[in-house]
């Protein structure tokens, strides 16, 4: 794998995270979905002589593909999630940027009644020491 890519580099911190993200996916849908399998092989041995019929190789091969099919299912959802709320954050963090330079630009044209959220914090506690 080449260091780096068209894209940037790919062994970031953010990647790692959704790898991570796909991981825990694909663990837990083949959980799950091997559950499921289980649920329909019981019923469909109780049930069919077609099934009872088949080898124990294939019988595996059914249970490890609703697996295989639940791993792949939920990984990609996960990711997808996963995708969403990092441009969600992504996005708010560039828009917070861009309100800081405006509230900054407006308080060196000297314009009153537009203050930095951490100015107003700074300068509470000495207000609230003036009321008093």
């Amino acid at each position: 794998m080449p260091p780096n890519s068209a894209h940037g580099k790919l062994d970031t911190e953010e990647t790692n995270a959704a790898a991570w993200q796909a991981t825990r996916g694909a663990v837990t849908g083949a959980a799950r979905w091997g559950i499921y399998s289980a649920v329909a092989a019981g019923i469909a041995y109780a049930y069919s002589p077609i099934y009872r019929g088949l080898t124990i190789q294939f019988k595996v091969f059914l249970q490890m593909s609703g697996m295989i099919f639940g791993s792949v299912i939920e990984a990609d959802e996960r990711l997808r999630i996963y995708g969403e709320r990092s441009r969600r954050q992504k996005v708010m963090a560039r828009d917070a940027a861009v309100w800081r330079r405006y509230e900054e630009e407006f308080e060196s044209l000297g314009i009153q009644g537009v203050t930095s959220e951490a100015r107003t914090r700074k300068d509470r506690p000495e207000e609230q020491q003036e009321e008093k």
